[in-house]
Order: C-alpha cells, then structure tokens, then sequence
C-alpha cells in the first residue's frame, strides 16, 4: 500500500515493530534459561520450548523446574529473609524504586519480549502492561517507606510463594512481588509455562538493582512445578489462575496455617442500560473481550443489553468488531493479536462449537490463516443465549462474546449475578443515580462504571465467590503479605465435666427444684428442637447435672443457613441501626450481669463477673465499630474516583471457642453482625448453656430474625457440614486446631474465606480491625467523571 491509497481509503498500513534487541537478549543466553536461585541463574537443565504463539517459532528452550530447585530456591529465600527484613523501610524503598527505574529504562525490550513470549498486541504491551508494571515498583517502594511508621503493628510472614498465568506475564508478576518485597518478605516465583521470558529477564536486571542474593527466586516450570511449591515449607502462597487450579490449591494448603491470596477465574458482566452513550458503551466494550484476545479472567465475556436498545447495539458492535485488525502482535497497528497457545486454541475452538444454541457472528475481517502457523481466533459474538447456557455461565477465555437482554434494572441485576463467579463487573448508564444503586449490588470485587479495565496500584483487586479471595494492590494487598506483629494470648481448651453417680443434683444457680427448661437451638428467631431428637447433658465441676442441649445436625446447619440466607435486609440496614441494636444488646446483658455470671461460674467452676463485663464492653466496641470502618477513595490517576467499599461477606459460620462461653460467643457474632453479615454460631461446646440464655437476649433486643443463628452440638460434627455449605460465606473456627483442615479442604467448594484463630479473648489484640477485616469484602467501584 502507498501513501496515495492510504489517504484515499484510510485503512491502516502495516507498522512492525523491531524485535532485533529482544531476539539479541535471547541469543546472549543461547537461548537456554536456568532457574534464578540465590541471586543468579542455575545452569540449564533438561526442560521444554517456549514459542511465538503468533509464527510458532521457537524462542528459547527453559528448564523443567523439579522439587528439589523448588527446595533449593526456598532455602535461599528462607536464609536471605532475617536480613532483608530487617532493614529500613527507607533501605527497601531503594532497591524497590531502582526496579522501577530498570523497568522505565528497559521498557521497550520488556514490551517486545512479552509480546513474543505471549501474542499479545505491542501497544498492549508497550502502553499498559509495563506501565503498570513499572507502576507498581513505584507505588511499592512509597509503601516500604512508610510502613515503619503506619504500620507499626505488622510484620513480614517470611517466605512468599508466587504462582502467575500467562496472560499478563510481568505485570503479575509486578501485583505480587512488588508488596511481597516491600513488607520484608522474600519471594519464590513460579511464572507460566509458556510465558516465563519476562520473568527471567526481571530476575537479571534485579541483579542490576543490587537486590540481594535469594530475595527473588524464579523457578520455570510446568504444573509439577507449581505444585512442588505449593507443598514446599513457604509462608505464604499467592496464585492467579484457574478456579480449578484455585480450589486443588485450596485442598492441598487445608490445615497448614498458610495465607493464601487467590483470584481466579470469572464470567464478568458488561452492563448496557438504554440511557448508556451506546458509542462509548460499543468502545468499552471492545476493550473488556477482545483486549489480550479476550484471555482476561475479568474480561467483560458476559453481554447484558437492556431489550429496547439491543437491535441497534448488536447493529453497532458488529460493525466495530468488522473493523479490528487481527494479524502479526509486533505491528504497532493490530488490535487483536494471538491466543497463547495452541492448546488454548483448541479449547476456545471446541468449547464454541459444542454449544452453538445462539446466533453466531464472527467478525468479517481478514485473520491469519492456520498455514501461518500462528494461533488466531477471530472475535466472535454469540446472541440469544439463555441465562443458564455453558457459554453465559463458564469461562471461555478467548476472544468471544456472548449476549443476552434484559427489561428492567432488577432484572440486570439477577442476570449479572447468576454466576458462580464474581470478579469484576461493568455498567453503562449516563444516570448517576441508576449506576450508584446498581454497583454496590453486583456481586463482583471491582466494578466499574462507564468504563471498563481500570486499574492500578493504588485500588485493590479481586474477587468474591469461586473468584477467589483476597486483594492485590492498596493497602488491603499490602496486608496480604504481613501479619500481627504481636500474636494475642493463646486460650486454655477445657473439656466438658463429666457428671457425678448422682446424675440428678442440680448447681445451676437457680433455686432448688426448679422445673425442668429445655435448652433449644435458636433458627431464624424462634426455638427449636434439635431435628436428631437428641439432647446432651451439661454437667458442673463437681459432676452435677446443669441442665440438656439439643444436639444439633446437618438439617439444623441447613435450617440455620437458610434463616441467615434469607436475612439480607440485614445488610442493607444502617450503621447507625446495627450500632442501636448491638448498644441495645449489651445493655440487656448488663440487666442480666448477675445472672450470667452466676451461670458461668456453675459451668465452669470460676467467677464469671469478669467475663460478663468483658463481653458487654465488647459488643460495645463492635456498636461503635458499626459507622467507624471508613472506606477510602484511592488516588488513582484518573479524572474520577475509585471508591474502596467495606462490604459484608454474607453467611458466616462460626464455631465457637471452648473456653470464655460467653465472650467467645459475643466476640464471634459482634464484628459479624457489626458489618452486616449473618452467623451461624456454634457455641462452646463443654459449655453451652451460656448460648442458649444469650438467645433470651436476642429475642429482646430487636435483633431481626435470622441475623443470629445458635446452633448447639459437637463440633466436629458441625463443622463439615457449615464448611461445605455452598450458601455459607465465610467459616471461623475458634474451636480447635484439630478442625482446621478439615473446614478449609471442604472450604474449597465454593472457595469460600475462612479463618483459624484461638486467643484468649480477653487479650485486647483480639478485639478491632483484625476481626472487621474477617468480617468484610473490600469493592472497588471505578467512576469516571467530567465530559
């Protein structure tokens, strides 16, 4: 093409870009790549190719990471770990901020290498990934700074196992490292198979920036690997991939008191309302699917068009989709480039073809043909699909679209949720107020308004539901790699006393034959009777019988659940109402103060006056606590606003600490119900009574029914069946470490959060922030603004 028929047809003309200095890089390495243990690179070993994904030539050849690197590069990391950590914040502020000048100054050989290694457009490449990459470095190295001063109370967890995909090599890689390193871990980073050049090309130039020997470790590797590092003696384990994945790691982790970070796969929905600026909305749109060739687990695969505008959208977007160019990723002009690999290929392939209920438009312009060698898929968009389609409901990963309508926002709202994801979402509407009462309703971590694929350092990201759990970037991220520095007071686990020859003497501190109460579970605001018609007695010190509980089962959990599940006005109510009522709470037990602690003391044998107060100045804590967890707008650099807002998890189910029945029970349901969520609380099991009169104060209270659920029985026996519950949100045992992993392997259905925590109570560091972090979801709400 000339530059007379360029001006005449306007098309563009072809703009490669120059991967000589890359290709140079590679062959100074012979193309052969170790591992990067201990500050340098191990000797080439046998291992597997890398390719262009676009040609299908061969780029280098890496090492197949086996258990005994993964071994070699913990140690490492592990040894390096007291000193790293025990420099300044300022110290590690320095090498953080020389990676980000490295990055700055190599940029356009990171741009061209991942866009080899990957298939991803260059000016994808060049102006977004590496840019936050470079970003991250940056935002990071102001955290190591500061933390010394504004975050006195934390401190590193050690060694930090990484685990990245390949659709977004380095910056993943940036997401996870940059935090790990500036708390004053080390880290051992697995990248994907088929994209570990950028990773490798990051390790050398931390050799530039002097970090020292073993505080980065880069093992290569296919999923053998990853799973070596999974099993390895690391501290903390962060993975971005498949929910699969996600959820075998879940399993393989249960019981071994590692953090995990997971954000896993999505089906996000891309929300168009009739008042929307349909152009914007099509534009937007083509960068939520087909940006990266749709290989993006917060990609905007999920169309919902509102039915009155949906014909003249369709019209739009398939006349925008006829105008991408798909072709060679080193031409400065393309905008779809190729999948990553031909194994990815053929699952987009068959996956479409399988399921091929809808309309079916592929987009009508030129794609390279497969004699190229290259892996291409075309965009596609799929109209007419039922909500409950494989394609409306799976992740296909790939550069396709599937769509269907709806009449109302209500309507918009239960499509965009019926997904077992709920990573990200977008919604177009030019009215502010639709937007603002839509997003805080969709069940996604990151939403974004009129505008799709923001982020940054600054904004947390992640997901809720089989998205995942825990957030990469902010503060929130941040802590995600430290830990307490000071561990609250561990508690006693006293056993249940067992009764005397004469079974019948009672000590319960009431008066002398009294009539016989029956102590019932608590459902959704009313007593009843445990569904096993089995009761247990409760003995005192001395053997006297105290009085029956219900011995509850799985129907009861499903009862309990069921109640919460359906209690979800909770979550809408005022801070200031939460605050009234848990107030209104802790004055009624104070009424009742010589009451419960005379109980206590007929349980446990020790003067409960103490505990009593305890536990009132508790739910006093959590009263104030209500309308005190502030948000936080982010600095992000953007004509807007991200908005970080403290959500409730859902359900939770909370199993009680053995010991302090009453103050184990209230600093469970406080910070819970506090932050709007409902609970399922198992309570102490040797001393259970206390529960069963705490209910008489829900009951009077104005706590709605259903918010607080009791559910009594042996733990062991409960556990599995609250974990497993696919409507339970959140599971914390304060019971017993012998249950942890039993709850966080059956956790793994649903990928549901759970916490492991057994203080003594009466320690103030259990009382706070640690316990409203359990207790919330943090959403990221994206609003752009200006014309």
């Amino acid at each position: 093409m000339n530059v007379p028929e360029i001006f005449d047809t306007l098309a563009y003309g072809p703009a490669p870009e120059s991967a000589s200095e890359a290709q140079a890089w590679l062959e100074k390495h012979n193309r052969k790549f170790g591992h990067f243990i201990d500050g340098a690179f191990t000797k080439p070993a046998k291992g597997f190719d890398t390719r262009n994904p676009a040609t299908g030539t061969h780029l280098a050849t890496l090492t197949q990471g086996t258990a005994k690197d993964v071994e070699q590069a913990v140690k490492s990391a592990r040894k390096a770990h007291p000193k790293w950590a025990a420099l300044s914040g300022h110290q590690r502020a320095k090498y953080l901020y020389a990676l980000a000048r490295l990055l700055q100054k190599h940029s356009r050989l990171f741009a061209v290498l991942e866009t080899l290694d990957n298939g991803k457009p260059i000016r994808e490449s060049r102006d977004i990934d590496i840019p936050l990459a470079q970003r991250h470095f940056y935002y990071h190295a102001g955290h190591a700074q500061l933390a010394p001063t504004e975050l006195l109370d934390r401190a590193p967890l050690g060694v930090a196992g990484q685990i990245i995909p390949w659709n977004f090599p380095l910056l993943m890689l940036a997401w996870k490292v940059a935090p790990a390193l500036a708390m004053g871990n080390t880290v051992v980073l697995k990248p994907a198979e088929y994209t570990s050049l950028t990773a490798l090309l990051f390790a050398e130039i931390s050799q530039e920036a002097g970090l020292p020997p073993g505080v980065l470790n880069v093992v290569t590797g296919d999923g053998a690997t990853g799973e070596a590092l999974v099993a390895s003696d690391v501290d903390k384990l962060a993975f971005t991939g498949s929910t699969a994945v996600g959820r075998r790691i879940r399993e393989a982790t249960a019981g071994r008191g590692i953090p995990l970070t997971l954000e896993l796969g999505g089906k996000s929905p891309y929300i168009v309302f009739e008042d929307a600026d349909i152009d914007s909305a099509v534009e937007g749109l083509v960068d939520a699917i087909w940006f990266n060739q749709g290989q993006v687990c917060c990609a905007g695969s999920r169309l919902l068009v509102q039915e009155g505008i949906a014909e003249a959208f369709h019209a739009k977007l398939k006349a925008r989709m006829d105008g991408l160019r798909i072709g060679d990723p080193l031409d400065k002009c393309i905008d779809v480039g190729a999948v990553v690999d031909p194994v990815q290929l053929k699952t987009i392939t068959e996956m479409v073809a399988a399921n091929t209920e809808g309309e079916t438009y592929v987009a009508q312009t030129d794609c390279p043909p497969e004699s190229s060698g290259g892996c291409f898929y075309p965009p596609t968009l799929i109209t007419g699909l039922a909500p409950s389609s494989t394609l409306m409901q799976e992740e296909i990963f790939g550069p396709v679209l599937v769509s269907c309508t709806f009449r109302t926002p209500d309507e918009a709202i239960q499509l965009a949720n019926n997904t077992r994801y709920g990573l990200a979402a977008t919604l177009w509407s030019e009215n502010i107020n639709l937007a603002l009462h839509v997003a805080p309703q969709l069940a996604a971590g990151v939403v974004w308004v009129n505008g799709t694929n923001m982020f940054d350092a600054a904004a947390g990201f992640g997901g809720v539901r089989e998205s995942g759990f825990g957030r990469e970037g902010g503060w929130e991220g941040l802590l995600a790699y430290s830990r307490p520095a000071k561990a609250p007071r561990k508690a006693a686990s006293p056993q249940a006393f067992q009764g005397a020859s004469n079974a019948s003497l009672r000590g319960d501190g009431a008066p002398a034959d009294p009539l016989d109460r029956t102590a019932k579970l608590y459902i959704g605001g009313k007593q009843a009777r445990p569904d096993s018609g089995y009761s247990t007695a409760i003995h005192g010190p001395k053997g006297e019988l105290l009085g029956h509980v219900g011995t509850g089962s799985r129907k009861d959990i499903r009862n309990a659940v069921e109640a919460a599940a359906g209690a979800k006005g909770w979550a809408k109510s005022s801070a200031h109402l939460r605050a009234q009522i848990l107030f209104y709470l802790a004055e009624n037990l104070s009424a009742r103060a010589p009451e419960f602690a005379a109980r206590i003391k007929a349980l446990t044998g020790k003067s409960g006056s103490a505990e009593v107060e305890a536990a009132i100045s508790r739910l006093f804590a959590y009263a104030a606590w209500c309308d005190k967890l502030d948000g936080a707008a982010k600095p992000v650099p953007l004509r807007g606003v991200a908005l970080a807002l403290n959500e409730p998890c859902g359900v939770i189910g909370a199993l009680c600490s053995p010991a302090q029945p009453l103050l184990g029970l209230v600093s469970a349901i406080g910070p819970a119900v506090a932050m709007g969520n409902r609970i399922v609380a198992c309570p102490s099991e040797p001393f259970p009574l206390v529960a069963t009169d705490f209910y008489q104060l829900l009951d009077t209270s104005d706590v709605p029914a259903g918010v607080v659920n009791i559910v009594t029985g042996p733990h062991a026996d409960l556990a599995r069946t609250l974990s497993e519950h696919m409507e339970v949100d959140s599971v914390w045992n304060f019971s017993s470490p012998d249950l942890t992993a039993q709850i966080e392997k059956a956790a793994a259905g649903n990928l549901k959060r759970s916490l492991a925590l057994f203080p003594d109570w009466t320690d103030p560091a259990t009382e706070g922030r640690e316990m409203l972090a359990a207790a919330t979801e943090i959403k990221t709400v994206w609003i752009p603004y200006g014309v």
